[in-house]
C-alpha cells in the first residue's frame, strides 16, 4: 500500500510477533524497509518467524520476552537499541484470553489476562516511550484492541477490562507524549483468518454463522491488518494521533444482524 522503502532505516519492536496478526504486521513493516525486533514468550515460535522473514529478505531479530516482567521488557528495548541504534516503532500485539462465566472467573484467571494485556502493554509502552524520549527522534506506537472494549463482551470480563484500559491509555498518551513527537494509536481487528483462530470455526456451520454476523460477509486477512498498521506507523499518518482504527467489516456495528 505504501511506497517501497517508506520505513527504511527505522526499527520496530513487535510483541506477539511470532505468529498471527503480530507477525503479519512485522512482515509488512519489514517489507517497507524497517528492521524488525520480534518479541514473544516462545523462543521456537520466534525463531520460526525470524526464519520465515529472512526467506523474504526481511531483517529480523528475535528476543524471547515475557512482557509481564518489566525487567525483561526493559532488556528487550535495550537490545533493540543496542543492535540497531534506534527505536522508532512499537507494536503491542501480545495478548491472552479465554472464555469463562464471570461468576466462575478466579482471581488468578483475571490476573493472567490483565497482567498480559493491560500491564504488559503498559510496561512495553513505558519502556519504549522512555527510549524514544531519550533518543530524541520521536516515535510511533500501535496497540491491538477489540471492539468489546466499548460494547462489552459476555464471558470475557477480564479481557474487556484490559482492552478498555489499553484504549484509555492510548488516548491519554497520545495527548501527553505528542510534544515529544510520539504518536500513539490502536487498531481494532474483527475476526481474522489466522492459524490460531481457525479452530474456532473448524465446523463449516460455525464458520457460516460467524460470517453471517459480519456485514461484508467474510473474515479479515492478516495482510489487511498489516497494511492498516503500516499506514498508522508511517510518516503518511503523522497527523493521526489517539485514534482507534476499526477493521472488522462492520461487525460491531451490525450486532443486530440475525441472519
Amino acid at each position: 500500500m505504501l511506497p517501497s522503502g517508506t520505513l527504511s532505516g527505522q526499527t520496530a519492536v513487535v510483541t506477539g510477533g511470532g505468529s498471527g496478526i503480530g507477525l503479519g504486521i512485522a512482515r509488512e513493516l519489514g517489507r517497507l524497509g524497517a528492521k524488525v525486533v520480534l518479541a514473544g514468550r516462545k523462543p521456537d515460535r520466534l525463531e520460526a518467524a525470524q526464519s520465515s522473514l529472512a526467506e523474504e529478505g526481511i531483517e529480523a531479530l528475535a528476543v524471547a520476552t515475557d512482557i509481564r516482567d518489566p525487567e525483561q521488557v526493559e532488556s528487550l528495548m535495550n537490545r533493540a537499541v543496542e543492535e540497531t541504534g534506534r527505536l522508532d516503532m512499537l507494536v503491542n500485539s501480545a495478548a491472552g484470553n479465554f472464555i469463562v462465566d464471570s461468576e466462575k472467573l478466579s482471581v488468578n484467571g483475571w490476573n493472567a489476562v490483565v497482567n498480559t494485556v493491560l500491564n504488559g502493554t503498559f510496561y512495553c509502552t513505558r519502556a519504549a516511550g522512555l527510549k524514544m524520549i531519550e533518543l530524541g527522534n520521536g516515535g510511533r506506537m500501535l496497540s491491538i484492541v477489540a471492539s468489546y472494549a466499548w460494547t462489552g463482551g459476555p464471558r470475557t470480563v477480564h479481557s474487556v477490562a484490559a482492552k478498555a484500559g489499553v484504549v484509555a491509555m492510548t488516548r491519554t498518551l497520545a495527548v501527553e507524549w505528542a510534544h515529544y513527537g510520539i504518536r500513539v494509536n490502536a487498531i481494532c481487528p474483527g475476526p481474522t483468518d489466522t492459524e490460531g483462530a481457525r479452530p474456532l470455526w473448524a465446523d463449516p456451520a460455525e464458520e457460516a454463522r460467524l460470517k453471517a454476523k459480519i456485514p461484508v460477509g467474510r473474515f479479515g486477512t492478516v495482510e489487511e491488518m498489516g497494511r492498516a498498521a503500516s499506514y498508522l506507523l508511517s510518516p503518511y499518518a503523522d497527523f493521526v494521533n489517539g485514534e482507534v482504527f476499526v477493521i472488522d467489516g462492520g461487525e460491531w456495528l451490525g450486532k443486530g444482524l440475525t441472519s
